[in-house]
C-alpha cells in the first residue's frame, strides 16, 4: 500500500473518530442542559411564592404537570422518528422545564447541603457505571434487558405503597431503584456509544443522529435523574 494509501485511510479514520465523538458529545451537552434548566426551575419554582403555591398548593395543577411530562416523554419517544431534530429539542427541553416544576418539592423536604451531597454522589455512580458502559466489551444487551422488566414491577410495587405504605418496603423499593437505573445508565451509554458508531460509518444519517442524540439525552436524562431521587429518599437529610 502506499504511503498516499495511508494518508487516506488515517484521514477517514479521523474522521469517523471525530464523527463518532461528536455525537457523544452532543447527547451530553443536550442531557447537561436538561439538568441544568430542571434543577433552576425547580428552585425558582420553590423560590417564587406564587409559583410555588400555585404548583405545590394545588393537587389539581400537580396532577396536570405530571400528565403532562409523560404525554411530552410518549410523543417523543413513539414519534421520535417522524419528529424534526427541532421538535425533539422542542419536546426535551419541554419535558425539562416540566419536571423541574414538578420536582420543586424536593427543597421543600431536604435541606440544601443533603440535596448538593446526593448530587455530587449520583454524578460519582453515574460517571462509573456509564463508564463501564462504554468501554466494556461485555454486550450487557441482556443486563439491560432485565433491568428495563424491573422497571415496570418497581413501578408496580411504588404504586401500591403509596395505598399501603411500609417504611421497609419503601426501603427496598429504593435501593431496588438504585440498582436498576445504575444498570440501565451502563447499558444505555453502551448502546449511545454502538449508535456513535452508526452514525460514524454512515449508517445513521448524520442528519438524524442529531435527533437520536437528543433521544439518548434524554434516556440519561432519566437515569440521572431517578438515580438522583432514589438517593435522596434513601440518604437525604430532611430538614
Amino acid at each position: 500500500m502506499s504511503e498516499h494509501s495511508f494518508d487516506a485511510l488515517s484521514a477517514v479514520t479521523r474522521d469517523d473518530a471525530a464523527v463518532q465523538a461528536g455525537f457523544v458529545n452532543r447527547v451530553f451537552g443536550w442531557m447537561t442542559a436538561g439538568l441544568a434548566i430542571t434543577g433552576l426551575v425547580a428552585w425558582a419554582a420553590y423560590d417564587y411564592a406564587p409559583l410555588h403555591d400555585l404548583i405545590l398548593g394545588s393537587r389539581g395543577t400537580y396532577t396536570t404537570l405530571i400528565i403532562l411530562e409523560l404525554v411530552v416523554v410518549f410523543v417523543m419517544t413513539l414519534a421520535i422518528n417522524k419528529l424534526s431534530t427541532a421538535g425533539a429539542a422542542a419536546c426535551f427541553l419541554a419535558f425539562s422545564l416540566l419536571n423541574g416544576l414538578t420536582l420543586s418539592w424536593i427543597f421543600v423536604i431536604y435541606d440544601l447541603n443533603s440535596l448538593a451531597a446526593t448530587f455530587f454522589v449520583t454524578s460519582g455512580m453515574f460517571g462509573a457505571a456509564g463508564l463501564y458502559g462504554y468501554v466494556t466489551k461485555r454486550d450487557l444487551s441482556g443486563i439491560g434487558g432485565i433491568a428495563f422488566m424491573a422497571l415496570f414491577g418497581l413501578i408496580i410495587a411504588s404504586i401500591v405503597n403509596i395505598f399501603w405504605f411500609n417504611t421497609m418496603v419503601d426501603k427496598l423499593i429504593c435501593y431496588a431503584g438504585v440498582v436498576i437505573f445504575t444498570a440501565l445508565t451502563a447499558w444505555d451509554l453502551q448502546r449511545i456509544k454502538q449508535m456513535s458508531f452508526a452514525v460514524a460509518d454512515g449508517r445513521i444519517e448524520e442528519s438524524v443522529g442529531r435527533k437520536y442524540a437528543i433521544y439518548g439525552a434524554l434516556e440519561l436524562y432519566l437515569d440521572f435523574i431517578n438515580l438522583f431521587l432514589f438517593l435522596l429518599r434513601l440518604f437525604g437529610g430532611r430538614k
